[in-house]
């Protein structure tokens, strides 16, 4: 399933969602590349999705979730990868 959750982080000036699959990535690419998002918007197991593009998302499948959600289906799911810092 592709999921997006609320358009709340703050970066660059706007705030962002992050749009993400709890099958795999290449899920995650294909429903991408279909939106048109940039490969450099893929960071480590999401995309970051601007919010002018959050109901677009949604229009095409994504399915709205909260944020700690998102984050416990990847988890559940292996697909989880943590920032290095």
């Amino acid at each position: 399933m592709i999921m997006i959750d609320p358009p709340a982080w703050p970066g660059h000036g706007r705030l962002w969602s992050h749009l993400a699959s709890d099958e795999s990535f290449e899920e995650l690419h294909e429903f991408a590349a279909k939106l048109g998002l940039p490969a450099r918007g893929f960071d480590g197991d999401h995309y970051d999705l601007p919010a002018a593009d959050y109901e677009r998302a949604v229009e095409a499948g994504a399915v709205p979730v909260r944020s700690r959600d998102l984050v416990a289906r990847l988890l559940a799911a292996g697909l989880r990868r943590r920032k290095r810092h």
